[in-house]
């Protein structure tokens, strides 16, 4: 009986010091998720029994510790689990990627019509190609097309102009015209996606920043093709993870 209590009073010691050394600290997330209300989704620690819910945008900040298990529940979500791992713990963001709840039809008939589109309608050609107005002038100047296609067109002046321009400097000129285009629409595109807010005050760009940070991340090749793509979720971790960078970079400068 008293080997009995001895090896109690070890385990609640041996508990008791293990709990006092388990490390907490609040961690900052973001959840995802395709067309689907990012505010107010509930974030539940099962572990510890505290909660907090998201604010717009999906931002979210909540104590936990190595092994806690976070629950995520709302009504425009699928209930969602994930076990904080240690590195998780060490994120500059947790990233939680969650899918929207779908309500199903009872019956859905859909019927596909894949011969009927505007090019068998006669309305474009098969082979139309659409150029910006930068991507017309340099393939009219250098006879070649954005893929690197010699064009089909023939005669001695189709022949010879692009040979003059490339003597002259004219075709690269106006490849540095396309390059500054397609960063021009880039940062449209960023402006249009996230705001000036956004940059303000989730990433903590100070206002008079935020256009030199625009220029910053269009330079970025995996952001530039995330953006291009429409892949908003690898957009934003990236660009996350480029603010840190900057912001960086600004602190070195200050000093």
């Amino acid at each position: 009986m008293k080997l009995f209590i001895k090896i109690v009073l070890l385990l609640l010691t041996v508990n008791t010091f293990y709990a006092q050394n388990v490390e907490t600290k609040s961690v900052k997330g973001k959840v995802v998720c395709e067309s689907v209300d990012l505010d107010g989704i509930y974030i539940i620690n099962l572990s510890s029994d505290t909660s907090t819910a998201t604010e717009k945008e999906g931002y979210f900040t909540i104590n936990v510790s190595v092994g806690d298990t976070l629950l995520f529940s709302a009504l425009q979500i699928k209930g969602k689990k994930i076990v904080i791992s240690e590195m998780d713990f060490n994120s500059e963001l947790l990233l939680v990627k969650l899918e929207p709840m779908i309500n199903k039809l009872d019956e859905l008939v859909i019927k596909q019509y894949k011969n009927i589109n505007a090019v068998s309608l006669g309305i474009i050609s098969p082979n139309t190609k659409h150029y910006t107005p930068a991507e017309r002038k340099l393939k009219t100047a250098s006879g070649v097309d954005i893929a690197g296609n010699t064009d089909g067109s023939s005669g001695a002046s189709a022949g010879l102009d692009p040979l003059f321009n490339w003597m002259s400097g004219r075709t690269s000129l106006l490849k540095k015209e396309l390059e500054v285009e397609q960063k021009e629409t880039l940062l449209k595109k960023l402006e249009s996606q996230y705001g000036l807010d956004y940059f303000i005050q989730k990433l903590k760009i100070p206002e008079d920043y935020v256009k030199g940070f625009w220029y910053y991340v269009v330079e970025d090749t995996k952001f530039s093709v995330a953006l291009n793509a429409k892949n908003r979720t690898l957009a934003t971790f990236i660009l996350t993870e480029l603010a840190v960078k900057y912001i960086d970079l600004l602190k070195v400068e200050d000093k």
